[in-house]
């Protein structure tokens, strides 16, 4: 019996609970170095915001592509897990769908160099974006609902319209400090509103 064969049967160990929590500080500090530098920020500023050094960032991410993809994927579990935790956390609807949105745009703007990152592999772009809409559509789905349902907003529009108005809201925010695209987000939101 050869090694491989021995090591066939055994279980892969899941990681340990310390080490999913050192991956998930540095991806959050990736994340917001992302968002205040973009993503060709300097890895040292990274660690640094991480509280590890540059060799910790390389031995979990090889490649800047391999760190920004992890941080997109966190972001997008990220997203995925608040809009259920905003409507279970006793807010009005109207109220968790405004602060999931500000989270949404937080994320969008942190992507924006993911695409000239992976501009030369289409198909990985391809499948990290049907990984977004399969896994925030239906989220920002159950809050508009849950919104409508309240009868705090009109019930006539669909996720995926909000979700692209909320991007395209977002395309300046990487080149011009001055533009906030929180807050013309919160301005679209409030237009869904129903009157009182």
């Amino acid at each position: 019996m050869n090694d491989d064969d021995r090591g066939a049967g055994r279980a892969v160990r899941p990681r340990r609970a310390d080490a999913r929590r050192n991956e998930k500080a540095l991806l959050d500090a990736a994340a917001a170095v992302f968002v205040t530098s973009g993503v060709d920020a300097p890895v040292r500023d990274i660690a640094a915001k991480a509280g590890v050094g540059t060799a910790t960032i390389y031995r979990h991410f090889p490649t800047r592509a391999d760190l920004i993809i992890a941080v997109y994927r966190h972001q997008v579990e990220a997203c995925a897990e608040a809009g259920p935790a905003l409507l279970a956390a006793g807010e009005t609807p109207y109220a968790a769908l405004g602060r999931w949105i500000d989270l949404f745009v937080d994320f969008l703007v942190t992507k924006h160099g993911l695409a000239a990152v992976l501009r030369s592999d289409s198909a990985g772009f391809e499948t990290l974006h049907a990984y977004f809409l399969d896994r925030l559509v239906p989220v920002c789905a159950e809050l508009l609902d849950a919104a409508a349902a309240a009868g705090e907003i009109r019930s006539d529009i669909e996720a995926i319209e909000l979700m692209r108005g909320v991007g395209n809201l977002c395309i300046g925010a990487d080149s011009d400090p001055r533009y906030d695209a929180r807050r013309l987000a919160g301005i679209l939101i409030a237009g869904l509103r129903l009157p009182r």
